[in-house]
């Protein structure tokens, strides 16, 4: 689906990932669940191009339904993963803490699970070779990809900014569909690691230069990064 010029999403407000899409190649932001792997090849159709055009993929941290098709991708295109070094060992299978389930409604839990099945989430292919990145660097991949750290809902969570499309891509640092509440707009995601320090993180994000929030789950959402940090912000205070 497009977002935007240049900017595709694979998936839907469940679980989703993005593309920047350049006359350089493609970047892809988070990999869903394995099943988006369809989901990407029919986007690529659409778009007149191939996996071949594919530079690397960025991972905004390691937890199983970001990784979906990126070792797959790797293998079969060469292109490479990069995570930040504190998200890695997760990314390859390593432990996760165990983290308070909070407030949740049947229907959306329900919804998640039921989606997450269908794309294959009890099959995650965990990730073996990885790039590590780190807070400040300009990747040199399509979209000019920026790193932002934002340790919090994991301790190697990033955002990634490309000013080429003004987007800000937050994997789980936000959330605008919660998936065990069903709750819509701007808020604190599900299953993190430090809900405190994943809030008061967002303040990094303020003043850059994005017309789309994009989470990894949840609709994009169209306003300026200092709105959206406001709005999850007034939730917790």
């Amino acid at each position: 689906m497009q977002i935007a010029p240049h900017l595709h999403r694979i998936g839907n407000d469940i679980v989703a990932a993005y593309l920047i899409v350049t006359s350089d190649g493609i970047t892809v932001i988070d990999a869903g669940l394995p099943g988006h792997w369809r989901d990407l090849q029919r986007e690529l159709v659409t778009l007149d191009r191939s996996l071949a055009d594919i530079r690397g993929i960025i991972l905004t941290h390691g937890d199983s339904d970001h990784l979906g098709f990126a070792e797959r991708l790797r293998r079969e295109t060469g292109a490479p993963i990069h995570i930040h070094p504190a998200d890695a060992d997760r990314a390859r299978g390593g432990e996760k803490p165990k983290t308070p389930l909070g407030r949740f409604r049947a229907l959306p839990v329900v919804s998640f699970a039921a989606y997450a099945l269908r794309k294959g989430a009890a099959r995650t292919t965990y990730v073996t070779e990885t790039i590590g990145i780190s807070d400040g660097q300009v990747l040199d991949l399509p979209g000019s990809p920026r790193v932002i750290g934002l340790p919090g809902h994991s301790p190697g969570s990033v955002a990634i900014l490309s000013a080429d499309v003004r987007a800000l891509f937050v994997g789980d640092a936000l959330t605008t569909r919660h998936v065990l509440t069903g709750d819509r707009g701007p808020q604190p995601a599900p299953f993190t690691d430090d809900p405190a320090q994943a809030v008061a993180i967002l303040d990094r994000l303020r003043g850059t230069d994005a017309e789309w929030i994009l989470p990894g789950h949840g609709a994009p959402w169209r306003g300026t990064p200092d709105a959206a940090i406001d709005a999850v912000q007034a939730l917790v205070s």
